[in-house]
């Protein structure tokens, strides 16, 4: 009998540049660009595989899809899914990890180097006729600075968070860290949070969101940080406080963040963030080249493998 496969938010991973037909080796595939809540039962109620990215699935989406025996996450997380009960009702749900490691990291240095550089402004300077005006041969107006001799925090040491690390010796700075389980690491010193705060010029979060991280950073541990620090959070929003982080811009008693996540996404209206001081947003795109997603789909389809051969992979429950 051949295999009932729903992908119920394909338009998350893909714009038309990735092929997703590679799927239907596995059996009969119905791809849902999008999907409302109310639609996901229906929907998924007759598959026998379920693939998605930030569709929620709680017990009222899964409780009648009686046939359902997998959910593969074109993600990491998986706070979107509840899997006590989908282990309750025998279903498994595997992860992709490690498949943004590069892109991530990439990220957290673009924000970087854009703060340092400040290529962006100079460029916005150069258009607006500001160069032209010089009566000097260059036009240095903005407060850069070298890279060399910082110190970077990192806040979560995974996979992510030591190739950031890597990337930052390789700028000659200087690297300290805080996670959960201490590692035996030649590149970075780990610390204690108050530390990492106090101690940080720029200051990237790497964690997870969980109990222990959701706004962990409030307005008492943007206080703690350095003067003129640097924040980026390319994790997850809920890890900060967006009111706080507001507040210690528009203080000036940080010098800029660059953030790629919200609390709500998309961005709302009315999100406190939109208009703060020194603030660089991207739209939850680290995650997100072509080659990228092209390792994620490769880590679906093998977890899928797996899992129809009797070997299954990263289950998470």
């Amino acid at each position: 009998m051949s295999l009932n496969i729903v992908l119920t938010d394909c338009n998350t991973v893909t714009s038309g540049d990735l092929d997703l037909s590679v799927l239907e080796k596995f059996g009969n595939v119905t791809y849902y660009g999008e999907s409302l809540p109310e639609e996901i039962p229906q929907r998924i109620k007759d598959a026998d595989i379920v693939i998605l990215n930030k569709t929620v699935l709680g017990e009222n989406e899964l409780k009648h899809a009686k046939r359902l025996k997998l959910i593969a996450l074109f993600a990491t997380g998986y706070n979107n899914i509840d899997v006590a009960y989908a282990r309750k009702m025998g279903i498994s749900v595997a992860n992709a990890g490690s498949y943004s490691t590069s892109s991530v990291a990439q990220q957290v240095f673009g924000f970087i180097l854009a703060h340092a550089t400040r290529i962006s402004e100079y460029d916005r300077d150069v258009k607006d006729g500001a160069w032209i005006r010089s009566r000097l041969f260059c036009f240095f107006a903005r407060p850069a600075s070298e890279l060399k001799g910082k110190t970077l925090g990192i806040f979560g040491y995974g996979a992510i968070g030591r190739r950031v690390a890597e990337i930052a010796r390789a700028f000659e700075m200087n690297v300290i860290a805080t996670t959960r389980t201490p590692k035996d690491d030649d590149i970075a010193t780990f610390v204690d949070f108050d530390t990492l705060l106090r101690e940080s010029d720029y200051l990237s979060v790497n964690c997870p969101l969980n109990d222990g991280t959701r706004e962990l950073f409030d307005a008492d541990v943007f206080a703690k940080m350095k003067k003129g620090a640097y924040f980026i959070n390319t994790a997850r929003g809920g890890v900060i406080c967006e009111q706080a982080l507001f507040d210690a811009l528009e203080s000036e008693h940080l010098s800029g963040a660059g953030i790629d996540v919200l609390t709500l996404e998309p961005m709302r209206d009315d999100c406190v963030l939109k208009n703060a001081k020194n603030i660089t947003i991207t739209p939850h795109i680290a995650w997100a080249p072509i080659e990228t997603r092209e390792r994620l789909l490769g880590i679906v389809m093998d977890n899928i493998e797996s899992f129809l051969n009797g070997i299954p992979k990263h289950i998470v429950n």
